[in-house]
This record gives structure tokens, C-alpha cells and sequence, in this order.
């Protein structure tokens, strides 16, 4: 009971706490390769809305209009302070970490990209941001050598690890905040490992992040389902 009322208000702290979520593309090299992208020599972010976010017990909702949903592993950083113009001692930033999954409408981003505009509604979606529990600061030695995975009915689809990324977290935290600032509990996810693929009403996700010295760090699992009113 005392674990469920904490996550409720871990929950409701995370909705009502954090202003901002920027997500990192093409982070990893094998990812881009995947989608036929270029590596970019400086990161490139997008936002992703708040109001995406949903946690364990909650489904993920394919909307009527999409009809390629994918999923997107990654490892978040929960920025602790005001952060600036950050250009030494990155890692202070950090509160806790958190698993996230960026789901994408692909058919509407592909639409988008094809015709030269933005793409924010492919990422936007209500549910296209599940989030894991907090994990603290103190439980990850390493943040670039952690193990990412993601099954869909329990068959292994994405199996990274951070060490891959091509922007360290350092070097994402100073520049985001050279070009906005990052309030507290505001979250950094740092990009997607290759795997990524679709998933249909009926799917099971479950995704993890481990420690290759303590195993599993953090886990989630969720349900996918079609809209219905």
C-alpha cells in the first residue's frame, strides 16, 4: 500500500513539477543508420509535451489517425536546478534518472518530414511518453555504460547501451541549456538505440535499463490499446 501511495505521488509530482521534456534524435549511431538519417555533428532536440506522459497501469493509445506507431527506448536525466549556460560540472544538474519511451506516430512524421514541416504532432500524442519510476543519482555509477532493452510480447527488440551515444550527457546539458534554460525536474531524454519498430493494439511493452556490476536498475511495462471514446 505505502509503495503504491509513493508512486502515485511520484506520479503526480512528475505532471505537475516538470515544465519540459527535450528529446535528443539521432543519438545513436545504428538508430540513424535504421531510419536512413546522418549522424549530426552537434545534438539535435525536439520537445515533447508533458501531457504525454503516462506511468504503469496506464495504456499506451494509439490515436485513429495513426497507423504506425513506434517505440523508442531511452535513458532520462531529471535535471535538479536552474541550468544555464551550463559549461562545467554537468553532472550536478542531475537529480535521478528515468527510463522513457518515446512513442511516434512514423506515418504522421514521415508525412511531415516529406513535406517540409514540423513533426511535433507525431511525438505529441496524449500516452506517447511512458516513464519509469525515479532512479536515484546515487544507484548509477556509469550513466554511459547502462544496458537499454525493450521487448514487444516478450521477444527482444532493442538491446543498447548508452556507451554508444554520440553526445555524452555533458555535452547535451550544455548545449540545450546554451539555447534554453532547464528549470528543475525538467527531463533530458538522450536518444534511442536501433530496434525501433511498431507495435499494434493487443501489444505488450516492457522496457528496462541495467547495471552490468548490479543488474536491473528499473523496469516498465505497459499495455497498448486502440482509441475508443
Amino acid at each position: 500500500m505505502m509503495q503504491r501511495l509513493f508512486k502515485m505521488t511520484e506520479r503526480k509530482y512528475l505532471r505537475d513539477s516538470t515544465r519540459k521534456v527535450v528529446c535528443v534524435a539521432r543519438n545513436y549511431p545504428l538508430h540513424a543508420q535504421e531510419l536512413g538519417n546522418q549522424i549530426p555533428p552537434e545534438p539535435v532536440f525536439f520537445l515533447k509535451p508533458i501531457s504525454s506522459a503516462v506511468f504503469e497501469g496506464e495504456p499506451i493509445v494509439i490515436p485513429n489517425e495513426v497507423t504506425d506507431l513506434h517505440y523508442e527506448v531511452e535513458l532520462g536525466v531529471i535535471i535538479s536546478k536552474k541550468a544555464k549556460n551550463v559549461t562545467q560540472n554537468h553532472m550536478d544538474y542531475i537529480g535521478s534518472f528515468i527510463l522513457g519511451i518515446d512513442m511516434t506516430a512514423r506515418n504522421l512524421q514521415q508525412e511531415a518530414k516529406n513535406a517540409g514541416m514540423p513533426w511535433a504532432i507525431a511525438k505529441g500524442y496524449d500516452t506517447f511518453l511512458p516513464l519509469s519510476s525515479m532512479i536515484p543519482n546515487h544507484v548509477i555509477h556509469d550513466p554511459h555504460n547502462l544496458r537499454l532493452w525493450l521487448t514487444v510480447n516478450g521477444e527482444l527488440k532493442q538491446d543498447g547501451n548508452t556507451s554508444h551515444m554520440v553526445h555524452k550527457i555533458p555535452s547535451l546539458i550544455e548545449k540545450i541549456s546554451s539555447v534554453m534554460t532547464l528549470d528543475q525536474n525538467d527531463i533530458i531524454l538522450t536518444g534511442t538505440p536501433d530496434g525501433v519498430g511498431p507495435v499494434v493494439n493487443g501489444d505488450v511493452i516492457e522496457a528496462g535499463v541495467d547495471d552490468p556490476a548490479k543488474g536491473n536498475l528499473g523496469k516498465m511495462l505497459f499495455r497498448v490499446k486502440n482509441f475508443s471514446l
